[in-house]
């Protein structure tokens, strides 16, 4: 099992290394939230510019992990659409493997590019220390996981690369816009701060701030508790509908009938 992960992994990885113009692209979206947005809006708002730009980002952060991890699981539906996520499921890899190396592929892709923006911290008054790097990383590991697990659960289910996207958008952009990624939380109207107790973001994102900035929304073992049943439950599901291998009939595809 443990070696079917690494090989699904170390494929994805290899893959991704190829295509390094995203990995740039990837890390231009969220300076732009940062330096650029958070500047504008930083400069009319009562936290002031600099301020605003701090508080922002552990959000801007959970903006590049949720972006990544998400669509890097277009790969599911492109390898399904050209065959060769056949060639995959016959192979001798167990389909648990397959599913699990999928979670943790995204995941490991997404936590790569978070490495790449957290040096940028210090430029908007972040100080890192050994304690609250060590803490960020870990939220950081733990929401790369569950913004994986969630895409692989969305793309199991899409056959179609046009589709895919446009339903992805749908689901995490209003997930990260309730997260309080961009605003804190406590000053939301109420409405807004009772969607995010349903909003696996808005745990990650709280995390996140919590590590760098010291101040939580949730309480953190709450939090902690959130994302990791929700790896889980994310994870069993989509070893179920691995396990089933390419038949229409029970993947998903056709009960959808979003194809191409």
């Amino acid at each position: 099992m443990i070696r079917g992960i690494y090989a699904v992994v170390v494929l994805d990885l290899k893959r991704a290394w190829l295509d390094r113009a995203r990995l740039l692209t990837g890390l231009a979206q969220p300076l732009l939230y940062l330096f650029v947005l958070g500047a504008g809006i930083g400069g009319s708002s009562r936290m002031g510019g600099p301020a605003y730009q701090r508080g922002i980002f552990p959000g801007v952060m959970g903006l590049s992990l949720l972006f990544t991890a998400v669509f890097m699981a277009i790969s599911i539906v492109f390898d399904r659409q050209i065959g060769f996520f056949k060639a995959v499921l016959v192979s001798p890899l167990p389909r648990a493997a397959i599913a699990l190396g999928k979670i943790t592929s995204g995941a490991a892709q997404a936590f790569i590019q978070g490495l790449i923006l957290l040096p940028f911290a210090p430029l908007v008054g972040i100080h890192l220390g050994i304690v609250n790097t060590a803490e960020m990383l870990a939220a950081m590991v733990l929401a790369s996981m569950t913004f994986s697990a969630i895409g692989v659960a969305v793309a199991s289910q899409f056959t179609s690369t046009t589709v895919f996207p446009i339903v992805s958008n749908t689901i995490i952009l209003p997930m990260y816009f309730l997260s309080g990624a961009l605003y804190p939380l406590a000053m939301a109207p109420h409405v807004m701060q009772v969607a995010a107790h349903f909003d696996p973001v808005a745990y990650a994102v709280d995390l996140m701030r919590g590590a760098l900035l010291g101040t939580y929304f949730f309480p953190p073992l709450l939090s902690f508790a959130v994302l990791v049943g929700l790896i889980t439950l994310l994870s069993w599901l989509g070893v179920r509908v691995f396990s089933r291998g390419e038949d229409d009939s029970v993947l998903g595809a056709t009960g959808f009938r979003w194809r191409r």
